[in-house]
């Protein structure tokens, strides 16, 4: 029987999966999804944690954004592919190689294909996908990336997977971490609006935003703008099309769990930030001040 609190996937693979594919990434710190080292690090840099995903309340949840590149990067082919239709996908390497070769092809910018797009001094777009045409760009789209942090560690946990099987499973602690879901009311939000809105106000970019993320973290996104936001058929420069993913079956040593989607939806950028601002489920004034007389201790 599973701890209240685990780790669901280290290094791509199951905690306790002792098969040669999942062990041998415990050794060298890599990640299977992007075939880079692990960004999972410790504050000093000296432990390579690879941990994806664990438990949640409201089921296993991705913690990793490079956990949704499974299957090279098969997210980013889609949001391709529904933005620019059946045309050849490209990652920078890719295309430097086919260049003079390829009259047309969509050409992924991001911090692993060439590099991300920075706006300003400090605004940095996670992937752009260019449409080129005899090499030259004829439109774009952006997509943003996102998982969730946690909180707390789950460094006593890890350690005993890491150990196992010297470590009975029986003796694992359970762990100790937990989720930062403030973030999607302090930064997640606010961050995909304004990135949004730079991409409504370019000349160029005619199917907007697109935004990649666990199933779960979306319906805390839905917690404050609602989940009844009227959507749109057809993507558009002032649009935002969601889409989402959750974690497949358990699957046998030696194997990776697959990332399955869930949801499509496109709205229309001016309407997922008017609920953000509107505030759907923020409290009333009254509670406010009930508050602030409570921790005055007045009536």
């Amino acid at each position: 029987m599973r701890k209240k609190k685990d780790l669901v996937e280290v290094f791509g693979y199951a905690p306790y999966d002792l098969s040669k594919e999942a062990r041998s990434l415990w050794n060298i710190g890599g990640c299977p999804f992007i075939n880079k080292a692990c960004i999972k690090i410790n504050h000093d840099k000296t432990i390579t944690y690879g941990t994806c995903s664990v438990t949640s309340p409201y089921g296993n949840i991705i913690i990793c954004p490079n956990r949704l590149y499974a299957n090279d990067y098969s997210t980013i082919k889609r949001v391709a592919e529904d933005a620019f239709g059946h045309i050849p996908f490209l990652l920078f390497d890719e295309y430097i190689k086919k260049r003079g070769s390829v009259e047309e092809c969509v050409v992924a910018l991001g911090k692993n294909s060439g590099k991300e797009v920075q706006v300003g001094r400090h605004l940095s777009m996670d992937w752009v996908l260019a449409r080129i045409v005899d090499t030259q760009l004829i439109e774009y789209v952006g997509i943003e990336i996102q998982s969730i942090d946690i909180t707390g560690n789950y460094r006593d946990a890890w350690h005993g997977y890491k150990n196992w099987p010297s470590t009975p499973l029986s003796e694992i602690p359970s762990s100790n971490h937990g989720l930062n879901w403030a973030n999607v009311h302090k930064r997640l939000i606010p961050q995909l609006i304004r990135k949004g809105i730079i991409y409504s106000r370019s000349q160029i970019v005619k199917k907007g935003l697109y935004f990649i993320l666990p199933e779960i973290v979306f319906n805390k996104f839905e917690d404050v703008v609602g989940s009844d936001i009227p959507t749109v058929n057809n993507a558009s420069h002032e649009t935002l099309t969601v889409l989402t993913y959750k974690l497949g079956d358990d699957v046998p040593s030696g194997q990776q769990r697959e990332l399955v989607p869930v949801r499509q939806l496109c709205f229309t950028l001016e309407e997922f930030s008017n609920r953000f601002i509107s505030g759907l489920n923020l409290p009333s004034g009254d509670e406010l001040d009930e508050a602030v007389k409570r921790v005055l201790g007045v009536g």
